[in-house]
């Protein structure tokens, strides 16, 4: 067998790029270089990434790809202007095939050793510098990504260098291999168990793995679309605030903490379970509110159309302090979780802020559940007596560093008590968000943006898409959800674009689509990839 070397050593510094009527700040482009390169801990001299969070950094000083899959997508594309440096990295090499190379194989090249620790990050940087849209699907679907290196000794690589393979990593687990785990459908759960074994795979992949040996255990939509319930009782909490009971047959238990999505007329609105078990929302009137208006009116008898209960902010299992931290309506969901914690020994503190005593939704409830524990704290804060809850008013409590804590209400609530129980060396904390997830554009450099609206130009002629977490139902246009969904300004997570990496899955409350591409793996049941699919019919979208 031949000996590996290197072919070209490739460097570029991250510049902008027009793509889509947006900015990309990257640094695909890469030139080959004559002569000795000096191979330092992040990075080769005069080599950058545009988007670090996703590219570089220890974990991926050196990105590999080798002439062999240079020639193979020469002839999959029909194209022969091929250049060193064109899929973006930094040494083409002949050898090191995907399929062999393991994780956690060392290398020798030049005075430098390197060590392999992940595959390609699927992006679609790489389609926009070959013009090849599909292209981060089609490195995956044809198992040739390439793969990335850290650097155990710091040196200089020329072209021409042989490549000498020092150490072999544990597990036997090759980068094609690797790649196709986190991808591809059926899964290799005693490869997933083994990947995560392995010393050298990066944090990232690592965290990635060990979320899909886990997430069996997330809970499943009890029921897909929407389902008619009956409203059992309205029950005034004060003046701005009620609850509403429902009622259906056969109804499955919620988890403390999860909310309910409503289609009412002209609206689709999420409000937070109030109570464990049962099916109660509470909800706050809001001026204007479409939502709130129409459940104001509601009466026992009235009928609803529901989705499951959905969210993530669950209250876990275990034995440890558990801090819920609420303001104003976010008390909602923390109650829910307060009321599952019946008959627990776990020291509870109870943290609310509101504005008025008469503003306090549900305090007598809470009260008379935290009475019932054996170690509980309850602490209410009322802001408009100047009793705003604030940093220094959590140090005065003391609260147990090991707890757990769970915060909701507005946004800039949660940002302050996630920045006052971390100084207070709380490391678990979740949030809840009401409103849309925050975006996930990598690369694209910031632009003004706007509150979701309806999109400009000419209205389209297709099926109706509702985003259901920023108030916008839309006729669908030409292009993907996703290009619909950016075209109104509502936050959009992405990276690769064409069906890969599964960033932009998002809950699908009802309605049908179709793909195009096909995803490389299907989302689980009542999850949709947005950025390449198309409504087939009326749909509602969790974002």
């Amino acid at each position: 067998m031949s000996t590996a070397s290197v072919l070209s050593v490739n460097v570029g510094l991250p510049k902008d790029v027009e793509w889509s009527g947006r900015t990309v700040y990257t640094g695909v482009w890469k030139q080959p270089i004559d002569g000795p390169v000096t191979l330092r801990r992040l990075n080769f001299d005069g080599d950058g990434q545009g988007d670090t969070a996703g590219h570089g950094g220890e974990q991926r000083a050196v990105l590999v790809y080798q002439i062999d899959s240079y020639r193979y997508w020469e002839q999959h594309f029909g194209r022969d202007d091929f250049v060193y440096g064109q899929f973006g990295e930094n040494l083409t090499v002949d050898g090191l095939p995907d399929d062999e190379v393991c994780i956690g194989d060392r290398y020798r090249i030049g005075t430098a050793e390197l060590e392999v620790t992940q595959p390609r990050v699927t992006c679609y940087r790489v389609g926009l510098r070959m013009g090849e849209p599909e292209l981060p699907a089609l490195l995956v679907s044809h198992h040739r990504p390439g793969f990335y290196c850290r650097v155990i000794t710091e040196g200089a690589i020329t072209a021409g260098d042989p490549i000498v393979k020092t150490a072999t990593g544990p597990g036997a687990l090759s980068v094609s291999e690797t790649d196709a785990l986190l991808y591809l459908p059926d899964k290799d759960l005693q490869k997933l168990r083994t990947a995560v074994q392995i010393p050298a795979l990066s944090p990232g992949w690592l965290g990635s793995f060990q979320e899909l040996l886990e997430e069996d255990a997330a809970p499943k939509p009890a029921w897909e679309g929407f389902r008619e319930l009956q409203v059992a009782a309205v029950v005034a909490e004060t003046e701005d605030v009620f609850s509403i009971q429902l009622k259906g047959d056969e109804l499955p238990a919620a988890r403390a903490g999860q909310y309910l999505t409503f289609r009412l007329p002209g609206a689709v609105r999420s409000y937070s379970l109030s109570t464990s078990p049962g099916y109660r929302v509470s909800v706050k009137r809001e001026p204007h509110g479409v939502g709130s208006a129409y459940m104001s009116q509601l009466k026992a008898g009235s009928t609803l159309e529901v989705a499951a209960p959905r969210g993530e902010f669950m209250l876990e299992d275990g034995a440890g302090p558990v801090l819920l931290i609420s303001a104003g309506i976010g008390v909602t969901p923390v109650l829910a979780m307060l009321y599952s914690l019946r008959g627990s020994a776990r020291e509870v503190w109870w943290i609310h802020t509101v504005r008025t005593p008469a503003e306090h939704a549900l305090a007598a409830e809470a009260h008379d559940l935290l009475a019932e524990l054996p170690h509980a704290h309850e602490h209410v804060y009322y802001s408009a007596d100047g009793g705003r809850l604030t940093k220094d008013k959590l140090v005065e409590l003391g609260l147990p560093a090991d707890a757990t804590a769970y915060v909701c209400g507005p946004q800039s609530f949660m940002t302050d008590m996630q920045e006052a129980l971390s100084a207070l060396g709380v490391a678990r904390v979740h949030t809840e968000l009401f409103g849309a997830l925050s975006s996930l554009n990598p690369g694209v450099v910031s632009e003004t943006t706007r509150p979701p609206h309806q999109p400009d130009g000419v209205p389209g002629t297709g099926p109706l898409v509702t985003f259901a977490r920023s108030g916008i139902s839309t006729a669908m246009r030409d292009g993907s959800l996703l290009e619909l969904a950016e075209a109104c300004d509502v936050p959009t997570r992405w990276s690769c674009r064409s069906g890969v990496c599964h960033n932009c899955i998002t809950p699908l409350l009802s309605g049908d689509l179709t793909y195009s591409p096909t995803p490389l793996e299907p989302p689980p049941a009542g999850q949709v990839l947005i950025c390449c699919s198309r409504p087939t019919t009326d749909l509602v979208l969790d974002m």
